[in-house]
C-alpha cells in the first residue's frame, strides 16, 4: 500500500511539472561552474594555460543572508604529485563599483593587472580561486569595504573551488589567502573569521598587504584628498551592506547625483571626486552618526585573534591607508599571541607596497601551505 502511493505522488509531481523542495542552499555550494578562458594581455592575447572555470557559489552577506557571488577558478595543468593540490583564495585591491569591473571580466579580457602575482602561485602549481565579492559581476551594488561580507566571499570561494567537477580539488587540500589593500581587508578578515565561519577548510595561513583595519581612520584620512574617491565608494559599498544606514536619505542633491554617477565606475574613473569631502556631499557629520559608528566598529579588524600564521606589510609613505593604521594592526595581533612574520617598507606608496611586498607574501605563504612553520617577528 505504501509503495503504491509513494508511487502515486511520484506520478502526479511528474504529470504536473512540481519538484520536490530544493534544499536549502549552503555557504559554499556551487551554483554553476563554466569553463572559461583567462587573457594576461588585451585583445585576448598570451592566453594563460590553466583549466580555468567561471563560478556562481553561495556566500554569507554582512548581516547573515546567504546570496551568489561570481569568481574564477584556476588549475595549473600539470600534475599534483605531492597528495592534495593546495588552493589559494586570492583577494583583489579596488576595481571598483560597476560589474564590468570584476576581476573575472578583466581576466577573460586580459586587462586585470594582478594576474602578475597570481601567476606566481600557478607557476608553483597551486590551484588559485579568486572571488569577485558580493555584487561586483552579480545583481545588486558591490558592498566595497564591508570586511565581513569580503571575508566570507573569500572563505566561500575556496570551498567552492573544493567541488567544482573536474577541477580534481579536494576538500581536505591545505588553503592560504593573500590580498592586499581591499583584498589585504578581505583576507585578514577570512583569517579572524575561518575558526567560527569556516572550520572545515585547513588554512594554514594568510598574508595581507597594505590593510585598511580601521575604516573609520581611513576615512578620516582620506576625506579632502586625491584618493577621496575610495571613501566615497566605501560609503555606497556600506550602504548596500546594512540598509538601515539609508545613505541617501542623508545626502545633499549634489551628494546624490555624485554618488549615482559614480555607482557603476571602476577604480580609475572615481578619480572624478578627487579633492571633496564628506561635508560636501552631506549636511551632516556622517562619520560620526551612531548608526555609522556601530557598522564601522563592527568591521574593525583587530579584534578577533586569527588561529594561523599571518604575513602583515605596509609601505611607510603609503598616501591611501596609513602605515599607522597597519602597524597597528599588527601590534593587536601580536598581542592577542597571534603569529605575524611584519614588513614595513620604507618610503614607497600604496602602488610600490604591492610591487615590493607581493613576492615577498608568496614566497612566505607557499611555505606555510606546503607544512613549513613560521616564525613570529613580534
Amino acid at each position: 500500500m505504501r509503495r503504491s502511493v509513494l508511487f502515486l505522488v511520484a506520478f502526479l509531481i511528474a504529470a504536473l511539472g512540481l519538484a520536490p523542495p530544493a534544499r536549502a542552499a549552503s555557504p559554499g555550494t556551487v551554483v554553476s561552474a563554466q569553463p572559461t578562458t583567462v587573457y594576461l594581455l588585451p585583445g585576448q592575447l598570451l592566453k594563460v594555460p590553466v583549466n580555468a572555470w567561471s563560478l556562481h557559489y553561495n556566500s554569507t552577506s554582512a548581516i547573515g543572508q546567504i546570496n551568489t557571488v561570481s569568481g574564477t577558478l584556476l588549475v595549473p595543468k600539470a600534475s599534483w604529485l605531492l597528495g592534495r593540490r593546495p588552493i589559494i583564495g586570492y583577494a583583489v585591491g579596488t576595481h571598483g563599483l560597476g560589474d564590468q569591473c570584476a576581476p573575472s571580466a578583466s581576466m577573460r579580457e586580459g586587462r586585470e593587472a594582478e594576474l602578475a602575482l597570481i601567476s606566481l602561485f600557478l607557476l608553483k602549481g597551486f590551484a588559485v580561486v579568486v572571488t569577485d565579492y558580493e555584487g561586483l559581476g552579480t545583481p545588486g551594488t558591490h558592498t566595497y569595504m564591508a570586511g565581513i561580507s569580503q571575508g566570507h566571499a573569500v572563505l566561500d570561494s575556496v570551498r567552492a573551488a573544493m567541488r567544482v567537477p573536474g577541477a580534481g580539488l579536494s576538500t581536505a587540500a591545505p588553503v592560504g589567502v593573500m590580498g592586499y589593500s581591499q583584498g589585504g581587508a578581505s583576507a585578514a578578515w577570512a583569517a579572524q573569521l575561518q575558526p567560527s565561519y569556516a572550520p572545515d577548510l585547513r588554512l594554514r595561513g594568510v598574508a595581507a598587504g597594505g590593510v585598511p583595519a580601521d575604516l573609520k581612520a581611513v576615512a578620516e584620512h582620506l576625506d579632502g584628498t586625491a584618493n577621496f574617491g575610495l571613501g566615497a565608494a566605501a560609503g555606497v559599498g556600506f550602504d548596500a551592506a546594512y540598509p538601515e544606514l539609508d545613505l541617501e536619505a542623508d545626502l545633499n542633491d549634489r551628494g546624490r547625483a555624485l554618488l549615482a554617477d559614480a555607482s557603476d565606475d571602476c577604480v580609475g574613473e572615481l578619480s572624478k571626486l578627487a579633492g571633496l569631502r564628506f561635508s560636501d556631499l552631506s549636511p551632516i557629520d556622517l562619520l560620526n552618526q551612531p548608526k555609522w559608528v556601530a557598522r564601522l566598529t563592527e568591521n574593525r579588524l583587530g579584534t578577533t585573534a586569527p588561529r594561523v600564521p599571518m604575513f602583515l606589510y605596509h609601505a611607510q609613505g603609503d598616501e591611501i591607508i596609513p602605515h599607522a593604521v597597519g602597524a597597528a594592526l599588527r601590534s593587536q595581533y601580536c598581542s592577542a599571541g597571534v603569529t605575524v612574520r611584519w614588513a614595513s617598507f620604507p618610503g614607497g606608496n600604496h602602488v610600490i607596497g604591492a610591487v615590493e611586498g607581493g613576492p615577498l607574501a608568496i614566497e612566505w605563504l607557499a611555505l606555510r601551505v606546503i607544512g613549513v612553520p613560521a616564525l613570529s617577528t613580534c
